[in-house]
């Protein structure tokens, strides 16, 4: 049950190489061609949004990972907050090497040049991002009520996931960052199938119920 996350983590892994050659030298000690992309980029807000995206999965897992003793359910918490944690920081030291800030004043998402009507509250900043309110409720339970509220709020996290990463594939012009992004659909898709498989078995189904 945990090797979609662990295979992301893998991809990851292997992608983190090549990024940090083009950071500074190729394996044969010569200067790496850098483009150095623009604040308004696809490359850049994809960069920004997902880490952001990526730091509530990891807090979520968080909070499940102390709120029941499930293994399958801790398996995948853990799965996720190492394999998201690890991309975080790969996006946000790209970031970093390109000179440019970690936060944009910009609206989140703005970089798809798509008309979102997506409008950001109690926390929810883009697409599938638990409220405040939710993460809090979360907080409250345990056992079985924990591990199906989390895995609802996970599935509808993931496919706002998808989706973003989706978009920057089809607008990519940075071959390391767009691999990644590729990486992202395919886990998260496959996790999408493993946890509406472990709601089945809690007998619930993906959505998330009103506060």
């Amino acid at each position: 049950m945990w090797w979609p996350a662990a295979l992301a983590a893998v991809v990851a892994l292997a992608l983190g190489v090549p990024a940090l050659v083009a950071g500074g030298t190729s394996a044969s000690g010569s200067a790496a061609s850098i483009t150095v992309p623009a604040d308004d980029s696809p490359e850049a807000g994809f960069a920004r949004d997902m880490a952001t995206h990526h730091q509530q999965a990891v807090d979520l897992s968080f909070i499940v990972r102390d709120r029941t003793s499930d293994e399958p359910t801790r398996t995948l918490a853990f799965d996720i907050i190492n394999t998201q944690a690890n991309q975080r920081g790969m996006m946000t030291g790209w970031l970093d090497q390109w000179g440019l800030s970690q936060h944009s004043t910009a609206k989140p998402m703005a970089w798809m040049k798509m008309d979102h009507d997506y409008q950001a509250h109690d926390g929810s900043l883009m697409p599938g991002m638990a409220t405040n309110t939710q993460m809090a409720k979360l907080r409250t339970l345990s056992g079985r009520d924990a591990e199906v509220y989390y895995l609802q709020l996970m599935i509808a996290h993931h496919k706002g996931g998808v989706e973003m990463a989706q978009g920057y594939v089809d607008m990519a012009k940075n071959d390391v960052e767009k691999r990644l992004a590729q990486s992202m659909v395919v886990a998260q898709t496959s996790e999408v199938e493993l946890m509406t498989d472990m709601l089945k078995e809690r007998g619930a189904a993906p959505g998330v119920p009103a506060s």
